[in-house]
């Protein structure tokens, strides 16, 4: 259909997943996550500790990739990054 405006693009998704599950990016991204749980745990506001120590790098498996997250643990998790987005200040510095 000449002239519809209209473009149609179809991905070779194999090689995707090959690259987004290689070695390289594989590291990068471990990499990444682990300084930015580094700034998070250096920058965590401390009154019992447990937030501190409940920050981790979680690896998980999806269907095309694999991610590495920060998370955290102790139950005061939500109720701290809501008041002081340690979290998210930290991600944004390892950009």
């Amino acid at each position: 259909m000449a002239g519809s405006g209209q473009v149609r693009v179809d991905f070779n998704e194999a090689v995707f997943d090959q690259i987004l599950n290689s070695a390289g990016v594989q590291a990068l991204c471990a990499q990444k996550a682990n300084a930015a749980l580094a700034i998070a745990k250096a920058r965590a506001p401390v009154d019992t500790g447990g937030y501190q120590a409940g920050l981790s790098v979680a690896t998980v498996r999806h269907e095309h990739r694999t991610t590495h997250m920060v998370v955290g643990h102790d139950p005061k998790t939500l109720l701290i990054e809501s008041q002081t987005g340690n979290l998210a200040r930290a991600l944004k510095a390892v950009r």
